[in-house]
């Protein structure tokens, strides 16, 4: 875990594509390239994603839902290869944002941005729920609430275990990316020894083979398509997991030779995370004393590794899949503060010039960290209730990321085919010839999966009493709202005011590269 070496001063070529944005430079570069990694890599967590919703899977489409596993690797994939080749040209702060701006246009840009930072606040109480997945797994004392058998006792213990983190990485962030960094990396490579570990124990453990995984336990049954309509429910699980590597590049402005450095860790991240993570569902699968009864699909992988390893070496896992779930929480909310200190900077949200200042002594933008935290608390408030609080707030935090993606990949497919896209030279990360075709894949894997995510199926928005029509449609209603009354929020008021500000812009800037596609007429 080294960083890269640079001669002190100036990082005249990391602050090249700065320029281009009209931007001067303003946070500190401390990040190498195992740094940008371990942003990238924890923001997937492979353990906080495979714990938290191998349940929800399973339960959904029985063993052979491990196949949505590398369905959803593969389409993401070519997501992640047009953000490595996005991430070598412009690796700037709040990267979604700042290309979707770039390659698109402003209005765009912002609704992809908007999209972008709420959904990364959604996602940050998502991943905070996952502490009550574990640790009452862990030791019944971390039940603060009833017993676990009350109707509510679960949902509402899940947001006071959720706030406890959230405080945690609200204090961290707030006092500046090198700490984040720290805790970050020594988290990310803590959770990466214990996935292999894990793999091994599950590995001498294995009671069947790598057949298990054709096994639909009849759980098409319920669907007039069969088995394909419950795989693509199942398939969610898989979904909710395999995102976030753009952080890498979003941490561009922190980063040494970011150009490099996050394409590489866009890239090696999902791999890395469809490897380990892919294994540890398999494996598991394969080495559960019993794939009868229900606690597969209401305790998860939880149980299985209780079941497999026993309570002592069990346990010690569970630990780590604390630790894992805590950087993940931390990767997020520092994702979604350099979201935020982007498009303020642009003055593009409410009080810009508060939201984008950089506290001199901890450089990073401390006011962010704060309003992300308490809205992030928020969200877990309004749902303290809701039994089905895991599906819900997951579920709709995903939509708005897929969506928020699109505004990527769909507007460098437009620049590709009209010729306007021009990929970094100087042999930094491009895809050649074969970019066309990748960027058309990540478009319709993106439109198709978004349809998935989004649908108003019972068994995934109201599964459970009490139903009302509006829970099911919840997931709809919430983005229409968000995307429509954000966007006209932009259009009315924010888009008039648009622009970098004067304590942000660099004097000496070079005029402004004509747009990769031609903007929206106002």
């Amino acid at each position: 875990m080294t960083t890269t070496e640079q001669s002190p001063g100036p990082h005249h070529q990391d602050d090249a594509e700065l320029a281009e944005f009209g931007y001067r430079p303003e946070l500190k570069r401390t990040l190498g390239n195992f740094h940008t990694f371990a942003a990238g890599i924890s923001y997937i967590s492979i353990l906080t994603g495979t714990f938290q919703l191998f349940y929800f899977g399973y339960g959904s489409g029985g063993p052979a839902y491990w196949w949505s596993w590398p369905m959803v690797f593969v389409g993401q994939f070519m997501v992640a290869l047009c953000f490595a080749e996005l991430a070598a040209r412009y690796p700037v702060a709040g990267s979604v944002y700042n290309w979707s701006k770039k390659i698109g246009n402003p209005h765009l840009g912002w609704l992809a941005g908007w999209m972008m930072l709420i959904a990364s606040i959604v996602s940050i109480s998502a991943v905070a729920l996952a502490y009550q997945l574990t640790l009452p797994q862990i030791s019944s004392v971390f039940q603060f609430v009833g017993d676990g058998t009350g109707k509510y006792d679960v949902a509402t213990n899940a947001v006071v275990l959720a706030a406890v983190l959230i405080l945690f990485t609200t204090l961290v962030n707030a006092f500046g990316v090198k700490l984040m960094a720290t805790i970050n990396t020594a988290g990310v490579f803590i959770e990466l020894i214990a996935t292999v570990v894990l793999i091994i124990l599950f590995a001498v453990h294995i009671t069947r083979g790598p057949q298990v995984v054709m096994q639909t336990n009849h759980t098409g049954s319920g669907y007039s398509t069969g088995y394909l309509g419950a795989f693509l429910v199942a398939s969610l699980a898989s979904a909710y997991v395999m995102y976030g590597f753009d952080t890498a590049a979003s941490l561009g402005e922190e980063s040494l030779d970011p150009s490099r450095n996050a394409p590489r860790a866009i890239i090696r991240a999902i791999v890395a995370s469809f490897v380990l993570g892919g294994l540890v569902l398999l494996l598991a699968l394969m080495s559960v004393s019993s794939l009868k009864g229900d606690k597969l699909s209401t305790d998860g992988l939880q149980y299985v590794v209780l079941d497999v390893l026993g309570p002592t070496a069990g346990k010690a896992m569970l630990w780590c899949v604390l630790i894992a779930v805590t950087v993940c929480a931390l990767a997020v909310h520092t994702a979604a503060i350099r979201l935020a200190f982007a498009m303020a900077r642009d003055n593009n949200l409410p009080a810009s010039s508060l939201m984008a200042r950089v506290s001199p002594r901890f450089q990073t933008p401390v006011l962010p960290a704060v309003i992300i935290g308490v809205l992030a608390l928020a969200i877990l408030v309004v749902n303290i209730r809701q039994p089905q609080i895991f599906t819900v707030v997951t579920s709709i935090g995903i939509v708005m990321i897929y969506l928020a993606y699109l505004g990527v990949t769909g507007p460098m497919l437009v620049a590709r085919l009209r010729g306007r896209w021009q990929p970094a030279g100087e042999g930094r990360f491009s895809l050649g010839r074969w970019g066309l075709l990748v960027n058309i894949v990540a478009v319709v894997w993106g439109a198709a999966m978004t349809v998935n995510l989004i649908w108003p199926r019972a068994s995934v928005y109201n599964a459970s009493a009490p139903y009302h029509w509006y829970l099911r449609w919840g997931a709809v209603l919430f983005v229409a709202v968000i995307a429509g009354g954000g966007f006209v929020y932009y259009w009315c008021v924010q888009r008039h005011r648009t622009g970098v500000l004067a304590e942000h812009r660099l004097d000496t800037a070079p005029a402004p590269a004509a747009p990769l596609a031609t903007p929206t007429a106002e």
